[in-house]
């Protein structure tokens, strides 16, 4: 795993985990959890494009 992908997914993790402490939390604020949301989405969209895609790892 390269440097980038390991920061990308601690990253991912970390935005995980406050997307929960909100939603358990007294005043869950819903437009803030929309942006986490968006923003933990588009982090996973870029993690996907660091990796190869399935059909050349089929093929090893």
């Amino acid at each position: 795993m390269t440097e980038r992908m390991f920061r990308l997914l601690e990253l991912h993790q970390k935005l995980d985990a406050a997307i929960r402490r909100m939603k358990t939390g007294r005043h869950e604020d819903p437009q803030e959890v929309a942006r986490l949301m968006k923003r933990k989405t588009r982090l996973r969209d870029g993690m996907a494009r660091l990796l190869p895609p399935a059909r050349a790892l089929a093929s090893l």
